[in-house]
């Protein structure tokens, strides 16, 4: 039985050095980025889609640590993972770079009402006025 990680919410899993690992960037890990770097991640994001110029292997390399990170790793963990992969392993990790990065920056999906399922909201008046229960504060 092959056994994953599994994502997180709001970020990717995905096969790094043989393994299945989570990737989640949080607020914390993205302003890490842009202060060491002194590159806004909404640029990063540009050049990793193709509006820009292309990003430098090493902002990829930070990026992907930085999720594994966020993913639950520790920073000397994620550091000497990265730092252990040869430069080919560079193509694959711009792809988890762009993948971590688009999936932080969309929305959580709605969660769907069961069929059937009533609204908790208050029956209103003509006048918008609850029909019964307390008053709204």
């Amino acid at each position: 039985m092959a056994i994953a990680a599994a994502a997180p919410l709001g970020g990717i899993s995905a096969e790094i050095d043989g393994r299945s690992r989570p990737l989640l960037l949080r607020n914390g890990e993205i302003e890490r980025f842009e202060t060491q770097h002194s590159l806004g991640i909404f640029m990063i994001l540009d050049q990793l889609i193709g509006r820009g110029g292309h990003p430098q292997a090493r902002h990829i390399r930070d990026l992907v640590a930085l999720g594994l990170v966020g993913g639950g790793m520790t920073d000397r963990e994620a550091d000497a993972l990265i730092a252990a992969l040869p430069p080919h392993q560079n193509v694959a990790l711009r792809t988890i770079a762009s993948d971590l990065i688009l999936i932080t920056f969309m929305p959580p999906k709605p969660v769907k009402k069961k069929a059937g399922s009533r609204s908790q909201k208050p029956a209103m008046t003509g006048s918008g006025i609850p029909k019964s229960g307390p008053a709204p504060s």
